[in-house]
């Protein structure tokens, strides 16, 4: 039963875990928004990618969907669980009980035996379900962004447009005009709230 508790413990913090990776920085957000300026045409400029994805309305809305269907894989696996858990006592009760013939404790045993299998299976698939769906949210929120900004550099003519993270800071020193993070940021979230509109008609 330990072994069972263990499997679903791990599944379940797994899930919780390749979900809530992404939580909100505001950091940048506040800092590209005070600056007030926008970099001339020709420059080369940067995004702060943390900040423009977790701060993204799209990005957001589809993680709160996401997080939602891992509570309700969670509880399944949990009920399931105590499910299995409780069949096994009854089997343990009965047989120190001398209720059951030794095959039909047989039986009993490994039909258990073959539940708990099927439990560690479905908690493995329902893990390898969770990080291909988290896989997709990140593939459909870059090529949204990277769209956008293929179609804001178009209207303002930058030289280039660089990236930086948390993970890859390359940048060590610029002009906060150079930031131009927060009106991405902006562009996308009016962008996608249009989108919303659109699609509810």
């Amino acid at each position: 039963m330990k072994h069972l508790k263990f499997i679903l413990f791990v599944a379940a913090a797994a899930l919780v875990f390749s979900c809530k990776s992404g939580a909100t920085d505001e950091k940048t957000g506040e800092k590209a928004a005070g600056t007030g300026e926008v970099a001339p045409a020709g420059s080369i400029v940067y995004v702060q990618l943390d900040s423009l994805v977790n701060n993204y309305d799209m990005f957001n809305d589809l993680k709160s969907e996401l997080e939602a269907k891992v509570t309700t894989i969670q509880n399944d696996l949990a009920k399931q669980g105590r499910d299995f858990e409780g069949a096994a006592k009854d089997f343990e009760a009965k047989v120190k009980k001398g209720l059951l013939t030794q095959s039909q404790a047989e039986l009993q045993n490994r039909q258990l035996v073959e539940r708990q299998q099927s439990l560690q299976n479905l908690s493995q698939q329902k893990q390898m379900e969770i990080e291909e769906e988290q896989a997709v949210l990140y593939n459909k929120v870059m090529d949204a962004i990277h769209t956008y900004i293929q179609s804001y550099n178009i209207s303002h003519g930058y030289a280039l447009i660089l990236t930086t993270s948390a993970a890859s800071n390359t940048i060590l020193a610029s002009d906060p005009s150079l930031d131009i993070t927060y009106d991405v940021l902006k562009g996308l979230n009016d962008e996608y709230v249009k989108t919303k509109k659109e699609s509810s008609k």
